[in-house]
């Protein structure tokens, strides 16, 4: 009896414990324990996760990127040196950039660039904040702005192959390359990207999520 009660105590632990949470998948509850307990760069993530893989509605989505973007900013504020703090800010704002007029996406398209750049500046090898510029670049290249912020396309491929070197079996950075090279009318490199993505093992309810994407874009691709 002691045994079980002891085994249930480390269990709830286990599952308060904000990384934990949110490799499970249990992303508003990995932000609210990050909140509480300081970790704005966790509590930055899981708002963002949420918005991503299980809000309902866009009017949802753009709330939790609003929770992201406040938890980035006092992260930043907390440590000014943590690369992370100004990757997640960044992150929320791109995804806020969606949901804003014209006019405030255009501003927020420098934010989020500055934002990636400190990110690199304090940690080169961050492939994550690798991805986000590449996806950058290609977003408002496409857009035809590019030229007003600095942004090209001869960027995307060579900042994804950087980043995919440094973490080949991350699953996100195949489906985020693999979306991009779709949009670039390459579509037998992004198949092959997928099909990486697919064959990778998932560690976390993230890769779960990006491997569904994966699919869903195969799909789309080969027109099933």
């Amino acid at each position: 009896m002691r045994y079980l009660v002891a085994l249930a105590w480390v269990l709830a632990v286990a599952l308060a414990n904000p990384a934990e949470l949110l490799k499970e998948g249990a992303y508003q509850a990995a932000y609210r324990e990050a909140l509480d307990a300081g970790q704005y760069v966790l509590a930055a993530r899981a708002a963002s996760f949420y918005a991503l893989y299980q809000a309902q509605d866009r009017k949802e989505k753009e709330a939790w990127f609003d929770r992201a973007e406040k938890a980035a900013r006092k992260a930043i504020q907390a440590d000014p040196n943590d690369p992370e703090g100004y990757f997640e800010l960044a992150r929320a704002l791109g995804r806020l950039a969606q949901y804003r007029g014209i006019l405030q996406s255009l501003s927020l398209a420098s934010a989020v660039r500055d934002n990636l750049n400190k990110a690199l500046a304090l940690k080169p090898d961050h492939a994550g904040a690798l991805v986000a510029l590449a996806l950058w670049n290609l977003e408002l290249a496409q857009k035809g702005v590019g030229w007003l912020y600095g942004a090209r396309i001869g960027r995307v491929v060579p900042l994804f192959e950087k980043a995919i070197r440094l973490e080949p079996k991350a699953i996100i950075h195949r489906v985020e390359y693999a979306g991009a090279l779709a949009r670039m009318g390459k579509r037998k490199a992004a198949l092959a990207q997928l099909q990486v993505a697919l064959s990778l093992a998932p560690k976390d309810a993230r890769d779960r999520y990006e491997q569904e994407r994966a699919q869903r874009l195969l799909n789309q691709i080969l027109g099933r």
